[in-house]
């Protein structure tokens, strides 16, 4: 985990693995741990180099004032690609991360060349409301989360008591950046028109959180954007359909 300084001087956590093109890995409200995987797999191809950070506020870093949306994380992010001398990166953005990612897929096209938003939140969709899981008991989530949560689902009473401050902690960062109205910024789909880089948008068949027809919405918002269906998987495919989503992840990195 490396610290990087941001323009704020604020300190970003940051996991930085393998070598190849550069994947900037943005996870959601489950905090880094849940795309530890994906980013392990990619890494583990000799083809990616992966930066994984850590959303201020979540799994107990601090969260300066100027890190209040979605729109100043991808703010930050984009200072620290350019801090870290990167440039042509693949956006992949999971849940809150894949709003995080659109934002970012609207500015400076010469640090970030393509995007993969999987199952992502953001915008507004009339008669598909994002669900609120604010406060949420885990089971209640695991089932709307997963396309098979007997798999997933977890007694947090068996958990040790950093891991429940984890959770508790991730809660209440994710609740913070949720805003109001809850989980969208409702200007940002007319905005994303002005998309130029390629998008590819990934949907678990099965969530609960965020429908397919949500999905299909968000796509359709994009005129660069394709809509792929992930069977088999529901809120995050990139957990229960692994090597699919890493594959398509990889073949979203553009020709350099």
């Amino acid at each position: 985990m490396n610290p990087l300084l941001t323009p704020t001087q604020h300190q970003t956590a940051l996991d930085d693995r393998g070598t190849g093109h550069p994947f900037l890995l943005l996870h959601g409200g489950g905090g880094p741990q849940s795309v530890a995987p994906l980013a392990h797999a990619l890494a583990a191809t000799g083809r990616a180099r992966v930066l994984t950070p850590t959303h201020p506020g979540f799994d107990g870093t601090p969260r300066p004032a100027d890190c209040a949306t979605a729109a100043d994380l991808a703010v930050r992010y984009h200072a620290l690609l350019a801090e870290s001398g990167l440039s042509g990166v693949t956006v992949v953005g999971s849940s809150f991360g894949g709003w995080i990612a659109a934002e970012m897929a609207l500015r400076a096209a010469d640090l970030v060349r393509s995007a993969v938003l999987v199952n992502a939140v953001g915008i507004a969709v009339d008669d598909h409301p994002i669900t609120d899981v604010a406060g949420m008991p885990l089971d209640r989530l695991a089932d709307l989360s997963y396309h098979d949560p007997e798999r997933f689902r977890v007694d947090p009473s068996t958990l040790p008591p950093e891991r429940r401050a984890a959770i508790a902690a991730n809660q209440a960062a994710l609740a913070a950046y949720a805003g109001e109205p809850y989980m969208h910024d409702p200007g940002l789909r007319a905005r994303l028109s002005a998309v130029a880089i390629p998008v590819h948008v990934l949907w678990g068949e099965s969530d609960g959180i965020v429908d397919l027809d949500y999905g299909r919405a968000y796509a359709r918002a994009i005129p660069t954007a394709d809509f792929r269906v992930i069977p088999g998987a529901g809120h995050l495919p990139h957990v229960e359909q692994p090597e699919l989503v890493r594959d398509l992840v990889l073949a979203a990195a553009p020709a350099r």
